[in-house]
């Protein structure tokens, strides 16, 4: 079928929007009429060297059109989100942690399905897609059954996308992984919308102090709407005495979603004894380095994909927290028209908004 997608022509180019073709779903994919999808920022950061011409997305819903001969649960007309998928067969899959799949990167990231094909193409040539298991920068997406989630009718198209990745990333981190303690303290590096959602599920998890660290005024003011009972900008003076007055004896517990060596090093300082450290952001750095100090106290480090979520299951428990009033993220969306993809980047580039929302 003919359908309208985002192209990448060029690693760091703006995307054009262009008609290219979309196979028929395999035995064990399904065909989703993407309604709205989510931008992140590993969107941003794989557009720099993804191999094109490509199609990224990877916070799609939407409803089903067709499933493959072999799906089961899923059905036309069931309305979805999608998340990242896995091969399913893998001990780490078997044993429930997708997110730590043996082949994640092959079937995430390479572009193409596990055969080597593409479900997408133009004028007779292959597209580089199935991005995150969706490539949902379109207006349709062909994606294993293994990521996509059935939801209720009731909720919103318009907001769900971004649970399947950037604000499932966040809370997963707290609510899965690092499960602070009633009362504890937890600092939180970064306030766009994936540290913001780590925001929200620590007061969920009941945590005394929250504090968020970013250098742009605006989504700290967020923050602290949305949860945050401290909120330290970096740029107004020395971040670890500022940290510190907070915490005197340091954090129970910290997340960094910046990607960036410096702060993951200032994160893991901020902790006090057998403190604990997520890292779940993407960003420019690719080394991380520490002085043997900075763990020697029972400090620990742990990396994190996806909120170490099995999606179809972590998914809709955060939908329910946030039709609860208890997840309320609407707040950190600014929607746009799918055909101003280029100025929503733009606009989350600059820090001007939390989350982008395509609505097709």
């Amino acid at each position: 079928m003919r359908i309208t997608a985002a192209v990448l022509e060029n690693a760091g180019g703006p995307f054009t929007l262009q008609q290219i073709d979309l196979a028929d779903p395999g035995p064990d994919e399904v065909l989703v009429r993407v309604h709205s999808v989510g931008i992140c920022a590993t969107d941003l950061e794989f557009a720099n060297f993804f191999p094109t011409p490509a199609v990224l997305g990877h916070e799609g819903s939407g409803v089903v059109e067709q499933v493959g001969a072999r799906v089961t649960g899923i059905s036309p007309g069931d309305h979805v989100a999608m998340s990242f998928t896995s091969c399913g067969d893998c001990p780490l899959c078997r044993g429930g942690n997708p997110a730590y799949c043996r082949q994640f990167d092959a079937v995430n990231f390479s572009g193409r399905r596990p055969d080597g094909s593409s479900a997408l193409s133009r004028d007779g040539q292959p597209v580089n897609g199935h991005f995150l298991g969706q490539s949902s920068f379109a207006s349709h997406v062909v994606a294993p059954a293994r990521a996509v989630v059935p939801i209720s009718k009731e909720v919103d198209l318009g907001v769900v996308g971004p649970f399947g990745c950037g604000f499932g990333t966040g809370a997963g981190a707290v609510l899965n992984v690092l499960r602070p303690e009633v009362g504890s303290s937890l600092v939180v590096f970064g306030a766009g919308a994936v540290g913001v959602a780590a925001i929200l599920a620590a007061r969920v998890a009941g945590c005394a102090v929250v504090a968020a660290v970013d250098v742009n005024a605006g989504k700290l003011d967020t923050a602290r709407l949305l949860g945050a009972t401290h909120g330290v900008n970096s740029a107004d003076g020395d971040p670890r005495e500022l940290l510190t007055a907070i915490a005197p004896h340091g954090f129970d517990v910290a997340i960094d979603t910046t990607g960036r060596e410096d702060v993951l090093r200032l994160a893991v300082e901020s902790l006090g004894p057998l403190g604990r450290c997520g890292v779940v952001g993407i960003g420019p750095s690719e080394q991380m380095s520490f002085e043997w100090r900075s763990v020697l106290n029972g400090r620990s480090i742990t990396g994190i994909i996806g909120g170490s979520s099995l999606p179809q299951v972590f998914l809709p428990k955060l939908l329910d927290l946030h039709a609860a009033g208890n997840f309320p993220v609407d707040r950190l969306i600014t929607r746009f028209p799918f055909t101003q993809i280029n100025e929503a980047v733009a606009a989350l580039r600059s820090g001007e908004i939390g989350k982008a929302v395509l609505t097709l």
